[in-house]
C-alpha cells in the first residue's frame, strides 16, 4: 500500500509543477527575478477632441464656359488641362456676320444724326419766325417735336451700335475666372448656340474645399459634453483641420473650418461641414475621397497612455498592467476613447498617478514582481542619441 502511494505521488509531481506559472519559476526551481519594465505615471492634461470624418474635395470656384453669341467656331486658343487667367481668350467664333451688324448700326446712327441736324435747323428757323410773329404756334410745336424724335432716334441708334459691338466682342470667348481648364467639348468647325453649349469647364483648385459629414448623434453628444463642462469649446479660428489620404499619409498643409450646416440631412442624418485647404502643388483634385481630422473641443484633465501599453484579448477587451505597491503588476480593464497621435485617450479604468506598464507587459502575469523604469518615447530616445553622437566642440 505504501509503495502504491509513493508511485502515485511520483506520477502527480509533473502535473503539480504545471499548475505554477512557468514565468514564476527559475530553471533551478526557484522564483524568477523581477521583470524590468518601463512605466509611465499618468498625469492629467488638456487634450484635444479629434474626430476623423469622411469627406470629398471640391473646387472653390467652377465656371462653365458658354458662348454668348452663336456661330461657327474657327479657333481654339487654350491648352487643355492648363492654367488660364480671367479674361484669356479661349475660343474664337466667326465674326463676319457681327462685323456686318456693327457696320449697319453705324450707318443707322449716321442717318439718325443727319435727321437730328435737319430737325434742329428747322426748330431754330421756327423759333426765329415765332419771335417775329411770322409763324403759327403749331408749326413751331411740330418742329420741336421732330427735334425730340430725332434725339430719341440718336439714342436708339447708339444703343444698337453698342449691342452690335458687344456681340462682335463676344465672338472671342474669354475665361470668366482663373483656374485649371479641362478638356475641350467643342472643336473647330462646330456650330454653337448662345448660352446653350458648354465649351469647357474651369475650376479653381488653389485653395480647395473639403466637404465632410458628421452624424447628428455625434454633434448632439459633443454639445451635451460642452454644456456639462466635460469639454471646453474651441473657437473656429483655433480648430485644427487636417486631411488624411487613403494610404494613411497626412496632407502637409492644415486647413481652416469655414462653416457647419444648420440643418440635418433627412435621408442620412448627417450634418455637413466645410473646410478650406491650400493646394499649391495640385495634389488635391475635385472628387478625391479623404478623411478629415478636426479638433472640435478640448478635454480638460484628460488621461492618455501610449498605444503599445494596451493589450487586447480574443473578444476585443482592452487591458493594461498597472504597477501597485511593492512593485507588483496587476491587469486592469480600461475603456479607450480616440487616438491622439501614438496615444490612446482613456475614458475609464485609470486614475491620475497610476503607473502603467508600457514596455515589457507581454512577459507579465498577475501579481508579478517588476522593476519599474521611466518610459522614454521613441522620439526622446532618438533625440538623445543624436545629441550624444554629435561632435563635441
Amino acid at each position: 500500500m505504501i509503495r502504491y502511494r509513493i508511485a502515485l505521488l511520483a506520477l502527480l509531481a509533473p502535473a503539480l509543477a504545471l499548475v505554477t506559472p512557468a514565468a514564476a519559476q527559475a530553471p533551478g526551481g526557484g522564483e524568477m527575478p523581477p521583470t524590468a519594465v518601463s512605466v509611465v505615471e499618468l498625469a492629467p492634461e488638456p487634450l484635444p477632441v479629434i474626430n476623423e470624418l469622411p469627406g470629398r474635395v471640391s473646387a472653390t470656384r467652377i465656371a462653365e464656359v458658354r458662348p454668348r453669341v452663336g456661330g461657327i467656331v474657327v479657333e481654339r486658343v487654350f491648352e487643355q488641362g492648363g492654367l488660364v487667367n480671367a479674361g484669356d481668350i479661349l475660343y474664337r467664333i466667326d465674326p463676319a456676320q457681327y462685323r456686318v451688324q456693327v457696320a449697319s448700326a453705324e450707318g443707322t446712327l449716321a442717318r439718325a444724326r443727319a435727321a437730328q441736324t435737319n430737325a434742329r435747323a428747322e426748330a431754330d428757323r421756327q423759333q426765329e419766325l415765332r419771335d417775329r410773329n411770322a409763324s403759327s404756334g403749331s408749326a413751331y410745336d411740330s418742329a420741336v417735336s421732330a427735334l425730340a424724335q430725332a434725339d430719341a432716334d440718336i439714342a436708339v441708334a447708339q444703343a444698337q451700335l453698342q449691342e452690335a459691338q458687344l456681340n462682335l466682342d463676344y465672338t472671342e470667348v474669354r475665361a470668366p475666372i482663373s483656374g485649371t481648364i479641362g478638356r475641350a467639348t467643342i472643336t473647330e468647325g462646330a456650330l454653337v448656340s448662345a448660352q446653350t453649349d458648354v465649351m469647357a469647364t474651369i475650376q479653381q483648385l488653389d485653395p480647395v474645399y473639403a466637404d465632410f459629414t458628421q452624424s447628428s448623434s455625434q454633434v448632439l453628444a459633443l454639445r451635451r459634453a460642452l454644456e456639462a463642462g466635460q469639454l471646453s469649446a474651441s473657437s473656429p479660428d483655433e480648430m485644427v483641420v487636417r486631411l488624411v489620404f487613403d494610404d494613411g499619409s497626412t496632407y502637409d498643409h492644415p486647413g481652416k473650418l469655414l462653416f457647419s450646416e444648420a440643418t440635418v440631412d433627412q435621408t442620412t442624418g448627417q450634418v455637413t461641414l466645410r473646410a478650406e485647404f491650400p493646394n499649391p502643388d495640385g495634389y488635391l483634385l475635385p472628387g478625391l475621397y479623404v478623411r478629415v481630422q478636426i479638433e472640435q473641443a478640448v478635454r480638460e484633465n484628460a488621461l492618455a497612455i501610449p498605444q503599445m501599453a494596451v493589450q487586447r484579448d480574443s473578444s476585443g477587451a482592452t487591458t493594461v498592467y498597472v504597477v501597485g505597491e511593492g512593485d507588483v503588476a496587476q491587469p486592469r480593464p480600461v475603456t479607450l476613447g480616440n487616438s491622439i497621435g501614438s496615444r490612446w485617450l482613456v475614458t475609464d479604468g485609470l486614475q491620475a498617478g497610476d503607473r502603467v506598464v508600457v514596455e515589457g507587459a507581454q512577459k507579465l502575469f498577475p501579481e508579478a514582481k517588476v522593476v519599474p523604469e521611466p518610459y522614454q518615447p521613441p522620439e526622446t530616445v532618438t533625440a538623445a542619441s543624436a545629441d550624444a553622437a554629435a561632435p563635441q566642440e
